[in-house]
């Protein structure tokens, strides 16, 4: 979710789409327009207002209580379906091999580009779900803190780089998943601060066996290349049980990542402790072009290539239209 602000890179549009239809007879994903899945919502509760939706969406997206109802209510039925499922093959699985092992929680990978709404989807998902009538624990990490520290990016020369796969302490996200899906208490997490832009040194925070974790970032279903004497090496997403890409056009998220950052000027800019208060006190065109500079040698060069060839490898994928809205979703058949 970071890269050189405290933002998300972007992902492509209509550019050059992986699937050339995500919803054709040959695509491994069935295709449900806005309104064809909102009648998937059956009987789940709306458990959410205003002043939680208030509360839960970032800076620059508008979402309302609408998007809430017709999207995120049938995603939080059918997440609840694969739940039960999950845990139903974990207990005939123990049956089988006549261990009786811990629970093992339900992890789900939130992937997407810089901008287009990841942080707020995460935070309305962990807010549906916690609200079950079974009252699940659910924990919500982001891997920015799993960068490596500002001081190793200099050192390395990964300053411009910081968001790209090469940015994160891969090893440490695995041996926290791996706690995680060994079902552990009290695995601890590295923190990221957005106004310092860096790794918080000594801050962690705590995760104690949830029924259910979201993971959201850039790179989460990042894959890499396999060792030629066939080792294991295994991917963050080896670790999914579910898995969401939040998609947008290209032009859409340039658009986004812009106004982002115009608006962080007249806000989080504004703190003197902030990374980046000095672009508080340069001029609008200034800003703008600083931006845009951002976005297209960095941002787009890695949205285009580590984070849109990912799309496909997720189980479902929302895109988001002009206002920021999700008009289609794309659920791989099983």
């Amino acid at each position: 979710m970071t890269n050189p602000m405290p933002i998300d890179p972007p992902v492509p549009a209509a550019a050059s789409p992986i699937l050339p239809d995500l919803g054709g007879e040959l695509s491994p994903f069935l295709q449900f327009t806005r309104m064809e899945w909102s009648r998937l919502r059956g009987g789940a509760p709306l458990t959410l207002d205003e002043q939680d939706l208030a509360r839960l969406r970032s800076l620059n997206d508008p979402i309302q209580i609408d998007e809430v109802i017709e999207i995120y209510l049938p995603l939080s039925r059918m997440l609840s379906l694969y739940v039960e499922a999950k845990q139903q093959l974990f207990r005939v699985t123990k049956r089988f091999l006549g261990v009786n092992d811990t629970k093992v929680p339900f992890v789900i990978g939130l992937a997407g580009s810089v901008a287009v709404g990841k942080s707020t989807t995460a935070r309305i998902l962990q807010a549906l779900l916690s609200r079950w009538s079974s009252s699940p624990k659910v924990a919500l990490v982001t891997t920015d803190g799993f960068l490596f520290p500002n001081a190793v990016l200099q050192r390395e020369g990964l300053m411009r780089r910081k968001g790209f796969p090469e940015s994160y302490d891969i090893g440490a996200l695995l041996h926290f998943l791996s706690a995680i899906k060994a079902g552990k208490g009290s695995v601890t997490a590295p923190v990221y601060s957005h106004l310092v832009y860096d790794v918080v040194p000594g801050q962690t925070i705590t995760i104690d066996q949830p029924d259910i974790l979201i993971l959201e970032g850039l790179n989460v279903l990042q894959t890499s290349k396999m060792p030629r004497d066939g080792s294991a090496v295994p991917f963050v997403s080896d670790f999914f049980d579910f898995s969401i890409y939040l998609d947008a056009d290209e032009d859409l998220l340039t658009q986004w990542y812009v106004e982002r950052f115009m608006r962080l000027r007249k806000t989080a800019f504004l703190n003197p402790d902030s990374y980046f208060h000095r672009y508080s006190k340069i001029t609008d065109e200034e800003a703008i072009a600083y931006a845009n500079d951002l976005w297209s040698n960095i941002n787009l060069i890695n949205l285009q290539e580590t984070i849109f060839p990912t799309r496909p490898r997720a189980d479902l994928i929302m895109k988001k239209g002009r206002s920021h809205r999700i008009e289609t979703v794309h659920l791989r058949k099983l």
